[in-house]
């Protein structure tokens, strides 16, 4: 479990003995079951980050949602539920040459729209083959966007950067060059998951 995670797995624990000194056992264990899917929330499993050239993996879990191309890039956009796992990966190994955080919108992250208009922060990740930008994005419930790589960092691919709290989005922006190996619908695990490679 990520650092982050212990406040809302505590405080819960400690409210529920409370209410466990008082026999007030039902409530007692409603604040056990908070804690436990707080625990499971804030989970860091283990995962196996492929090897190639030019791959980009995904940034987090998730599921496709969008894929668009224009003259920017193309883009695959994620949206993580409440229970998939919401630590942030690199897509791939690389500098960190630029960091924008804009304070948007907290609109539901199921929306498409929410890439454009919520909360989010963007890094942009420079190797000597390509650039990519990831851009974590806020959602309805998320409370707060945690990056805990700054600029001029190095990132390994698949290496965790971040994490945001509770339902959430994450978008990669890439070089047209690459080919997409994605569809909308598909469930992708951060750090894992082949999202595109460079042709």
């Amino acid at each position: 479990m990520v650092k982050e995670g212990f406040p809302f797995v505590i405080t819960p624990i400690v409210i529920a003995l409370i209410f466990g000194y008082f026999q007030l056992w039902i409530v007692a264990a409603l604040f056990v079951l908070v804690s436990a899917f707080m625990a499971y929330f804030f989970r860091d499993p283990y995962r196996t980050i492929p090897t190639g050239e030019g791959i980009i993996v995904s940034a987090a879990d998730g599921r496709v949602t969008r894929i668009d191309e224009n003259e920017r890039g193309k883009t695959v956009s994620v949206f993580l539920s409440p229970l998939d796992v919401h630590i942030n990966r690199a897509p791939i190994a690389g500098k960190i040459t630029k960091v924008d955080y804009i304070k948007g919108k907290k609109a539901p992250a199921t929306s498409d729209e929410a890439s454009f208009s919520n909360e989010r922060n963007s890094l942009t990740i420079e190797n000597d083959k390509m650039t990519v930008v990831c851009t974590q994005i806020a959602g309805i419930v998320a409370r707060r966007i945690v990056c805990w790589s700054k600029l001029g960092d190095d990132l390994e691919l698949g290496e965790k950067f971040g994490l945001i709290k509770f339902s959430s989005r994450t978008d990669l922006l890439m070089p047209n060059a690459v080919e997409v190996l994605v569809k909308i619908g598909d469930h992708v695990v951060g750090g894992e998951t082949i999202i595109a490679k460079l042709s």
